[in-house]
């Protein structure tokens, strides 16, 4: 008799455990990718976060977090934000793209990135799939496109360039077409102004006894960014062309694991139900 309770019991305990698998059944780990990325002080910046795409609105919930902080930095869950529970320093700042949030898009904008959002920051997401989440390393710093001008004096041409902005401060290098590998620092001057925030600096950097018909480039560079301005002068025209890299940008990725211990129990609750 005694048995028999065990073993009604065990075949109740099976069958619970059955239904419920059945019942989670349509939920899995999605994927989250995150890319690292870098803020420019005082403008608008994104840190990126994709998932995989479910066409049911209203159960998608996106929260970004920061490590350090209590609070959320966001949130958007049933179709709209939900700011209740952000942290004091994020308010007013923050958004996502509400109409590709279905297409897999939690992208966060950050308005007005400021030194003190460096940092680790978490996208976590749910929808009716599973959940998942991934880190981002967000860096902020100033970084700028560098100008280059010629300078007409009476013994020689020189050639200046000017970046309004950079922090931490980069290092100036010049490279020429002609004179491959040449070392320029004894014929250059850098210098770096403190701009009125008195965090970004701006970089004047003159290269002296240029030749015409030679294409020089200015190189301005610190850990987040990397910018060059080249400037090509001949008898004729002057060419200019500037371009600006970020470095270190690479993607994250990240799983959630949900129901493992669902299906692990279920071979144990058949094989007793069969003895």
């Amino acid at each position: 008799m005694m048995l028999s309770v065990i073993n009604i019991t065990i075949i109740l305990a099976g069958a619970i455990v059955l239904i419920i698998g059945f019942g989670i059944s349509g939920k899995h780990s999605i994927t989250v990718t995150t890319f690292t990325s870098a803020g420019n002080i005082g403008e608008d910046g994104i840190l990126s976060c994709t998932f995989e795409p479910d066409i049911k609105f209203n159960d998608i919930v996106i929260q970004w977090l920061k490590e350090g902080i209590m609070g959320l930095v966001h949130e958007f869950k049933a179709g709209r934000d939900d700011l209740s529970h952000q942290h004091e320093m994020f308010r007013g700042r923050t958004s996502v793209f509400a109409d590709q949030v279905i297409v897999g898009n939690a992208s966060l904008r950050l308005k007005n990135v400021q030194l003190t959002d460096a940092g680790t920051y978490q996208c976590y997401i749910i929808t009716s799939k599973g959940k998942g989440n991934a880190n981002l390393e967000y860096k902020t710093g100033a970084f700028s496109m560098p100008e280059i001008n010629v300078d007409y004096n009476d013994s020689s041409e020189s050639l200046r360039c000017e970046a309004p902005r950079w922090f931490p401060q980069p290092t100036v290098a010049w490279a020429s077409q002609v004179d491959h590998g040449a070392n320029f620092s004894e014929v250059s001057n850098t210098s770096f102004e403190l701009n009125s925030e008195n965090v970004t600096m701006k970089v004047v950097s003159v290269l002296y006894n240029v030749t015409i018909n030679n294409t020089y480039s200015c190189m301005i560079e610190n850990n987040i960014a990397k910018a060059t301005g080249d400037i090509k002068v001949t008898d004729s025209e002057i060419k200019r062309r500037s371009q600006l890299q970020l470095l270190n940008s690479k993607a994250s990725m990240g799983v959630s694991f949900f129901f493992a211990v669902c299906w692990t129990l279920l071979p144990i609750s058949t094989y007793l139900m069969l003895k």
